[in-house]
C-alpha cells in the first residue's frame, strides 16, 4: 500500500480545503518569517552602524533626525554647526575622541561626506586597493558604491548639490577616485569619503585652503593646537564624539545643551527608542500571523477530520485487508505534511520577494541596504512553530480512527 500516493489522491479530491488550508498556512509562515527578517534586519543595522560612538553633537533641531543624519545617513542634518566651537569640544578631558563630518552633496544617490581619518576608524574600515586621501578633492569609495556604479581608482566625478541623485545643481569640481574600502556590512559601504577642506571647497569656491590634511588624519583632540586662524567661517555638519569613561555621558550632554547653541545627544538611547516604536508595529504582525496560524490549524484540522468521516468505510476497508492504524493515521499525517511543505516552500518564497521589493524600494530611495539574512536558528524557530501547529491538527483528526468500530461501519454501508 503506497500511502504517500493515497494521501495525495485525498488531496486532489478536496481542492477547495486543500487550497485554503496551504493559503492560510503560506499567509501566517511568510508573515511570521518576514516580521523577525526586518525586526533582525533593523536591529543589526542600528547596533552595527553605531560603533564606538557615544554622543552626536549638532545643530538644535530634533534628536532623531540628528542622529539619523550623522549616524545611519538616512535624513537632512538639522542644520550645521561652528568647526571653531566643534574644536573647542574636542578639547574636553572627558572626550576621547572627536570625528567630524560635513555633507550636503551626492553622486548619483550616494553621499559625500567629508571628514577625518578617524571616520574610518569608527567602522573598522580599511583600504581594500588605492591608497587613503592626501590632497583635496581626492575621495576613497564604500565597497558597494564601487561595485554598483563600477568605479576604479583614478575615475573622476562631479557632486551634485543635495541628497537626491537627480538633482538640478552640479558643481564644476571634480573628485578624483583614490581608494576604494573593503566591505563591512556598516553604513560607510554607501559613502563616498573625503576631507572636510574638499566639502569646503565645493561650497566656497575657494582654492587656497589654510590647512593641510594630515592635521585632520587623527581625531580633532589631536588637531586643536595647531592655529585656528581661518576656521572662524567654517562649518560642519555635526560631531562623533566617543567618550573616556561612562559617567561623562551623565555630564556631558547637559552641559552642551544648557551652555552651547549645539545639542548634543545620546545616539544609543535614540535608536533604542526608534526600535520601540517600529516594535510595535512589528508585535501588531506577529500577532495577526499567530491570529492566521491559528485559523490555518483549524482549517486543516476541518478538512482532515472531513476526510476521515467522508471515507470512514474506505479506512475500514483497508483495516480488514491487513492495514494498522499506525499505517491508517499515517495518511492523514502525510496529507498535512504536505501541505505544510508547499506552505513553506510558498512562504518563503513569497517572504523573499517581498523583502526584496519592500528594501529593494528603501534602497533605491535612500542607496541604503538594510536586509542582513536570518540565521538559521530563527527560520528554524518559526518552522517549528508551523509545524507544532500542524501536528496537533493531525493528532486531533486522527482521534475517530483510533475509536473506529469497523464491523459497525461496514454494516452501515449506503
Amino acid at each position: 500500500m503506497n500511502i504517500w500516493k493515497i494521501s495525495l489522491q485525498n488531496l486532489k479530491s478536496k481542492p477547495l480545503y486543500t487550497l485554503l488550508s496551504i493559503l492560510t498556512l503560506t499567509l501566517s509562515f511568510t508573515l511570521l518569517l518576514g516580521v523577525q527578517q526586518l525586526k533582525t534586519s533593523f536591529k543589526y543595522q542600528m547596533d552595527n552602524n553605531l560603533g564606538e560612538i557615544d554622543l552626536v553633537v549638532g545643530a538644535k533641531g530634533s534628536p532623531l533626525q540628528l542622529v539619523l543624519a550623522s549616524v545611519l545617513h538616512l535624513d537632512s542634518p538639522t542644520g550645521n554647526i561652528r568647526y571653531e566651537d566643534a574644536l573647542k569640544l574636542a578639547k574636553n578631558p572627558l572626550i576621547k575622541s572627536a570625528v567630524p563630518i560635513s555633507y550636503g552633496d551626492n553622486y548619483k544617490g550616494f553621499r559625500i561626506v567629508g571628514t577625518t581619518k578617524a571616520f574610518l576608524a569608527l567602522y573598522n574600515s580599511e583600504l581594500q586597493e588605492g591608497r587613503h586621501i592626501k590632497n583635496t578633492m581626492e575621495v576613497v569609495l564604500g565597497n558597494s558604491i564601487a561595485k554598483r556604479l563600477d568605479l576604479n581608482i583614478g575615475d573622476t566625478f562631479l557632486s551634485s548639490h543635495g541628497f537626491m541623485e537627480h538633482a538640478i545643481e552640479t558643481h564644476n569640481e571634480t573628485f578624483t577616485i583614490v581608494g576604494i574600502l573593503k566591505p563591512t556590512q556598516k553604513v560607510i559601504d554607501r559613502l563616498i569619503v573625503t576631507n572636510l577642506e574638499s566639502v569646503w571647497n565645493v561650497h566656497t569656491h575657494e582654492v587656497e585652503l589654510e590647512n593641510e590634511l594630515h592635521h585632520h588624519e587623527e581625531s580633532i583632540d589631536k588637531e586643536h593646537d595647531h592655529d585656528q586662524k581661518g576656521y572662524n567661517s567654517k562649518e560642519i555638519t555635526s560631531l562623533l564624539l566617543t567618550s573616556r569613561k561612562p559617567s561623562a555621558l551623565l555630564t556631558l550632554p547637559r552641559k552642551i545643551n544648557t551652555q552651547t547653541n549645539m545639542q548634543a545627544i545620546l545616539p544609543k538611547f535614540e535608536l533604542e527608542k526608534l526600535n520601540q516604536y517600529t516594535g510595535v508595529g512589528f508585535n501588531t504582525l506577529s500577532w495577526i500571523a499567530y491570529f492566521i496560524l491559528v485559523v490555518s490549524g483549524i482549517t486543516i484540522f476541518i478538512s482532515l477530520y472531513k476526510m476521515i468521516t467522508e471515507r470512514s468505510f474506505d479506512l475500514a476497508l483497508l483495516r480488514t485487508y491487513g492495514a494498522s492504524n499506525v499505517q491508517l493515521i499515517k495518511i492523514v499525517a502525510y496529507e498535512g505534511l504536505i501541505i505544510t511543505l508547499f506552505a513553506v516552500i510558498l512562504g518563503i518564497t513569497l517572504t523573499n520577494l517581498g523583502l526584496y521589493y519592500l528594501l529593494g524600494t528603501l534602497e533605491q530611495n535612500y542607496q541604503y541596504a538594510v536586509l542582513n539574512h536570518l540565521a538559521y536558528k530563527d527560520i528554524l524557530l518559526t518552522l517549528k512553530l508551523v509545524l507544532i501547529a500542524v501536528l496537533l491538527s493531525i493528532l486531533l483528526a486522527v482521534y475517530p480512527i483510533l475509536k473506529m468500530n469497523i464491523s459497525t461501519i461496514l454494516s452501515h454501508e449506503k
